[in-house]
């Protein structure tokens, strides 16, 4: 018989951390689940310790590989090949799940038919503990805020397989990457479907302090890419377009001034 909740999770590269992403898992108090790894091509250990794991849950877990590095959006895709669940939540390979996460998602889910998403509260950990919590969404998004970015936080969701299969899952278009999550709440809002965030935080991500400094100048040219088909697929006033400006304009910031905002957005949400 099926699993009820089949979890997505790619894994590239994160021997140290996997271990105990999938421990978090094994420690929900939801049991008809099925967890679906996919090693992505890794150079260490990964996919030895996937496997190990496998061996010892053959009922829980399903263990796949890429014969090359192809992307967390192909990769993910094949996880969602493989998923016999109602419904699909995703995990990555370096973050923690609460124990009562996927029990509390999906009593909200089943509390409202007319959802097809939900999500939660994060929050922000390193090797020296947590530091921050992402910022809080809207309960219930609207499908106007997705040109203003992400309306769900993509690592703790929960989604209908309908929902995400009914949209052909994860886009594989180069300019989609590192924003797969927004544009795919865009084509589930676009079908007609409707989502609701958690306040709860049932979730951690592994994150260092300054990753955010990090992000490539062409992954901000992506998210314009998603507000513009945004304005365009939600038949959004023209005008809005002026929001896509918006990430160029961050990529463009002098590192220091955009750390130093960014810092600063980190304090006022600090848990």
């Amino acid at each position: 018989m099926a699993a009820t909740i089949s979890i997505l999770m790619g894994i590239y590269n994160c021997a140290s951390t996997l271990s105990e992403a999938i421990e978090s898992i094994l420690a929900q108090t939801y049991t008809d689940w099925e967890l679906i790894l996919c090693d992505d091509g890794s150079k260490d250990a990964t996919y030895e310790i996937a496997e190990s794991y496998q061996k010892r849950h053959p009922d829980k877990i399903v263990l796949i590989k890429n014969e090359r590095n192809m992307g967390l959006n192909h990769t993910l895709n094949r996880c969602l090949e493989a998923a016999k669940g109602q419904f699909i939540a995703r995990m990555d390979g370096d973050d923690l799940s609460v124990p009562e996460r996927l029990e509390k998602e999906l009593l909200a889910l089943k509390a409202e038919p007319s959802l097809s998403v939900v999500s939660c509260c994060m929050s922000y950990f390193d090797d020296q503990g947590e530091y921050t919590r992402a910022t809080s969404l809207p309960e219930y998004p609207s499908r106007e805020l997705l040109v203003h970015g992400t309306v769900h936080c993509h690592a703790p969701c929960l989604i209908r397989a309908e929902a995400i299969r009914g949209v052909g899952g994860y886009d594989v278009d180069p300019r989609l990457l590192r924003v797969e999550d927004w544009h795919l709440w865009l084509k589930i809002y676009a079908a007609g479907g409707r989502g609701r965030n958690l306040p709860d935080i049932l979730y951690k991500m592994r994150d260092d302090r300054n990753a955010a400094g990090r992000r490539k100048f062409k992954y901000r040219l992506n998210e314009a890419h998603v507000v513009s088909l945004a304005v365009k697929t939600l038949r959004l006033p023209a005008w809005k377009h002026i929001y896509a400006l918006r990430p160029i304009l961050v990529g463009l910031l002098p590192k220091p001034l955009y750390m130093f905002l960014h810092r600063r957005k980190m304090r006022k949400t600090s848990i």
